[in-house]
C-alpha cells in the first residue's frame, strides 16, 4: 500500500456522515462504540479530537484521541477503526501512526494510552506493533497499553 495515499481529516460536515456509516467486522462490534456515538461524545468534550481516516479520496475510517492527560498521566487513544471493508490493508496501522504524530505535538507528550479488551486480538496486534508496552494495569474489563515518547 502506498502510505501515501492515507490520511486524516478532522471530522467535519462534508464528512461527520459517511463516518457514521462506517462499519467493523461483526467479531469486533463488541469492542467498540459506533462512530456516530463518539461524534456525539466529541461535541460535548471539547478535548476530545475526532478525525475521518481517508484512502485515496474515500472515508473508510474513524479515530478519536484526547487532547488533555487523563489517567497514567498520558494522553489517551479513544476510538480507531476501518471499515470491514478496507481491514487488512495497512490503512489502520498507517493511520495510528499518523495520529501517534499528532499526539506527540500534545504540551508535555510524555505517553501515549490507550485502553482494550484482552481479547481484541486486532487492537493487540496493532498496538504491540507500534511499540505499545503492557505494564499489567487493568480499568475494569480493559487493559491499559502504554507508548512512551520521551
Amino acid at each position: 500500500m502506498n502510505k501515501s495515499k492515507v490520511k486524516l481529516v478532522e471530522v467535519n460536515a462534508e464528512n461527520w456522515y459517511e463516518c457514521c456509516e462506517l462499519e467493523v467486522s461483526k467479531d469486533q462490534a463488541d469492542y467498540i462504540e459506533p462512530n456516530a456515538i463518539s461524534i456525539a461524545q466529541s461535541k460535548f468534550e471539547s478535548t476530545l479530537k475526532p478525525y475521518a481516516i481517508y484512502f485515496e479520496d474515500q472515508v473508510v475510517g474513524f479515530l478519536m484521541f484526547n487532547s488533555v492527560k487523563e489517567e497514567l498521566d498520558g494522553f489517551w487513544i479513544y476510538r480507531i477503526m476501518v471499515d470491514k471493508n478496507f481491514q487488512g490493508k495497512g490503512i489502520g496501522k498507517e493511520a495510528a501512526e499518523l495520529m501517534i504524530s499528532e499526539m506527540a505535538k500534545l504540551p508535555n507528550a510524555g505517553k501515549i494510552v490507550v485502553g482494550y479488551q484482552p481479547e481484541n486480538k486486532g487492537a493487540h496486534y496493532l498496538y504491540s506493533s507500534l511499540g505499545f508496552i503492557d505494564n499489567g494495569v487493568r480499568f475494569g474489563k480493559e487493559m491499559a497499553v502504554i507508548k512512551y515518547l520521551t
